[in-house]
């Protein structure tokens, strides 16, 4: 069983470095590597981490392993992008992060936080977005099996550089 736990304050420097290693293997290769830095610098520093796991409104939850490593997280909480027209944004939350350990895909750490994510949002939502890129079938994959579908567009900065990404929905 994969064990699913709520993120503390002390979790904090520990996910950024886990954070951004997990964009970085994912991504990285995508980027100009100024454009990337700028993003990075950002996207989840320790100090905002500890700010987002001490907000009521957002939650954020990892899987350890055995050595006490961190092998995948998942950030949920507040929409933070614009939802494409005649999307409901009334009794909705976003996924905003889920990334596992290299080492940890096809382990069960990616189902176990997924599943935790959809449970945690059904307790406080009737509707669950997310961003994916459109060049991570893989992730796309993932959310479909959950039944989610795209809805929209999306655009994602890092640094100068825009993806378009395409926002999914999962009616809760």
């Amino acid at each position: 069983m994969t064990d699913v736990t709520l993120a503390t304050a002390a979790d904090a420097d520990a996910l950024s470095r886990f954070a951004e290693a997990a964009f970085v293997q994912t991504f990285g290769h995508i980027y100009d590597p100024a454009d990337l830095a700028s993003f990075l610098a950002g996207w989840n520093p320790p100090e905002r981490l500890r700010a987002q796991i001490a907000d009521p409104a957002m939650v954020v939850a990892l899987v350890r392993g055995a050595d006490d490593a961190i092998l995948g997280y998942i950030k949920l909480g507040p929409i933070d992008f614009d939802l494409p027209a005649g999307q409901p944004a009334e009794g909705a939350t976003e996924l905003h992060q889920l990334y596992v350990a290299a080492e940890a895909k096809g382990t069960g750490v990616a189902a176990a936080l997924m599943q935790w994510g959809i449970d945690w949002a059904r307790e406080r939502a009737s509707i669950l977005y997310l961003s994916v890129f459109t060049e991570n079938p893989r992730a796309q994959a993932f959310y479909r099996r959950y039944g989610f579908f795209d809805v929209g567009r999306n655009a994602f900065r890092v640094g100068n550089h825009i993806d378009e990404d395409r926002i999914w929905r999962l009616d809760l």
